[in-house]
């Protein structure tokens, strides 16, 4: 299937259930970030500071969440198995979304928030750790660069279509609150029979026998343990920066954009947004065209050395902003297309290293880590970033991520030759790693 060489045990059915997991959570988990204004605004009659303040207790919220649980949903992921902590989280995302619009205050928004983020949470491990149960080790580069595919559609999917529901009911007649209440029961709906259907199609596995059954705590501990090989360290690191890569162009791409369109050129809102979606979707449609490219490189290439690659361009593609000076300029569209390049390269590579270096007893541990590492590089390249944005200029947050990846392309120059793969990380689902 789409030139995979699939595990023991595992069958085209299970594959394209893997890379389907993949498009149905990312759409899922750009959606109600990306429907929340709307909410906020037009069925909760929120503005002003108190639509600023709400923001960010909900993306707050979301973010403790999503650090305190990570590692334990790898943990769990090696205990009980794969399938049922992803079916949990999208039933976790569903129930998130269905009861957003029906949140009467913000204190229960930001309780459904927390909800929806413990699923986003059980999926972001789960994609990874599946990836690389299902395909054999000389494979995974591929098919993570397939995954990468799969979930730029999903993402493309939300934005294009899922988010703009509640605003079709309502120009259909319906009133704003009941636009957004039904056009958030509708996608809750599609991610609850996705989630049935992913129930039986992904590979049942094995849970880990009970007499060889770890301790949760046992099981994080390992994970953190871990990183002392240093293609384990390597990957941690590389997550770091991807992750905060990937705020960046959701937020701070477009406020620049948007804020010189309205404050130089003096654009309507509207008119600023636009021109915002036409140069963010240079971006993301390099994403989408750019996965698989980086996965067929991560077969071809030591995963070390194609993790350096991706994040020496990246960090190159981050420091050019620093040469625009007029965002909605042609320069802006090249420099646009290399940062989506660059992101989509950090991404895709540093989850085979990882497969490849950890055992597979221990696989969803090491992502659950991998992941809190990127959740703590969304908070402190966003945060810093945020604070150079008003102090310095706009393309401060870039040139943050840049030396982040310079830093991280530095550190793998250094341990590259002390990177050996572990005998013990072959993929095989007759064991309990591949649950």
């Amino acid at each position: 299937m789409l030139g995979l060489d699939a595990s023991t045990g595992i069958s085209r059915t299970n594959l394209w259930a893997c890379m389907g997991l993949g498009l149905l959570g990312t759409a899922v988990i750009t959606f109600l970030p990306a429907a929340q204004p709307y909410l906020l605004t037009d069925a909760l009659g929120l503005s002003g500071d108190e639509l600023g303040r709400t923001t960010g207790y909900l993306q707050v919220a979301a973010e403790v969440a999503l650090i305190l649980s990570l590692v334990w949903y790898g943990a769990l992921a090696d205990r009980v198995g794969r399938r049922p902590v992803a079916v949990a989280g999208l039933l976790l995302c569903a129930v998130g979304a269905a009861l957003y619009p029906f949140a009467g205050n913000v204190a229960v928004l930001v309780v459904l928030r927390v909800v929806f983020a413990l699923g986003i949470a059980a999926l972001n491990v789960t994609m990874s750790a599946i990836t690389a149960d299902y395909v054999r080790d000389h494979a995974r580069g591929k098919a993570y660069g397939w995954l990468g595919l799969f979930s730029g559609i999903g993402a493309v999917i939300a934005v294009l279509v899922l988010v703009r529901l509640p605003n079709m009911l309502e120009n259909g007649g319906m009133a704003p609150a009941t636009a957004a209440k039904v056009g958030f029961l509708v996608v809750a709906g599609l991610v609850l029979l996705g989630a049935l259907a992913l129930r039986g199609t992904l590979a049942p596995g094995l849970a880990a026998p009970v007499e060889q059954r770890v301790g949760l705590t046992r099981l994080v501990g390992e994970g953190v343990r871990l990183a002392r090989d240093p293609g384990v360290a390597l990957s941690y690191a590389a997550s770091f920066v991807a992750r905060a890569d990937l705020a960046l162009v959701a937020s701070f791409l477009s406020l620049w954009i948007v804020d010189y369109a309205k404050a130089v050129r003096g654009m309507s809102a509207t008119e600023a947004l636009a021109k915002s979606g036409a140069i963010v979707g240079i971006a993301y449609m390099v994403i989408v065209v750019g996965a698989p490219l980086f996965g067929w490189l991560g077969d071809r290439m030591r995963r070390q050395d194609v993790v350096i690659l991706a994040q020496a361009l990246a960090a190159a593609a981050y420091l050019s902003t620093l040469l625009v000076s007029d965002p909605l300029g042609p320069g802006m569209m090249l420099v646009a297309a290399a940062v989506g390049l660059g992101e989509v390269g950090v991404i895709t590579t540093a989850g085979p290293l990882l497969a490849q270096q950890v055992p597979a007893r221990f696989r969803g541990a090491s992502f659950g880590v991998q992941t809190l590492c990127g959740a703590i590089g969304i908070f402190v390249v966003s945060g810093v970033g945020g604070w150079l944005y008003d102090l310095w200029r706009p393309a401060a947050p870039f040139a943050l991520a840049g030396a982040c990846g310079l830093l991280v392309a530095l550190f793998g120059l250094v341990v590259r030759n002390r990177v050996t793969p572990s005998p013990d990380a072959a993929s095989t689902t007759d064991q309990p790693a591949g649950r």
